[in-house]
């Protein structure tokens, strides 16, 4: 299938003095959070709310540093979420994509707002029956 990646702009919401950072992400359907490397965490002033525990793609298993609130910016889509600072690219998980509504379009190896509703995000609220 290839690689799928897009251009998000990042900012900390808590620092709006700051400038955002527009940064070529890696879309990955199969990651859950938003994973950011030091230096955009650096450029971003974000501090540590706490230590995880990752599972990496080899099975091994590393502690990280935990950070936000971060702003997502992409479309017309806004996120807020907090990052993994973690490896030396911005990965976006499914997480930040479901909060924002966008999806993976394979054939073309694009990340986009949801077809089916593209104006507004739309999300689930409740259980479905």
């Amino acid at each position: 299938m290839g690689l799928t990646t897009a251009t998000i702009k990042l900012s900390n919401p808590k620092k709006p003095d700051l400038l955002p950072v527009k940064i070529k992400a890696l879309a990955d359907t199969g990651a859950l959070h938003l994973c950011i490397p030091q230096h955009v965490a650096i450029q971003l002033d974000l501090q540590e709310a706490e230590k995880r525990e990752v599972t990496l793609a080899d099975g091994s298993k590393k502690k990280v540093s935990y950070v936000g609130p971060i702003q997502m910016d992409f479309m017309n889509r806004k996120g807020f979420t907090g990052a993994l600072v973690l490896g030396d690219e911005t990965l976006i998980g499914a997480i930040p994509m479901e909060d924002m509504d966008l999806v993976v379009i394979p054939k073309t190896r694009t990340l986009t707002t949801n077809p089916e509703s593209p104006n507004v995000p739309a999300s689930v609220a409740k259980g479905l029956k």
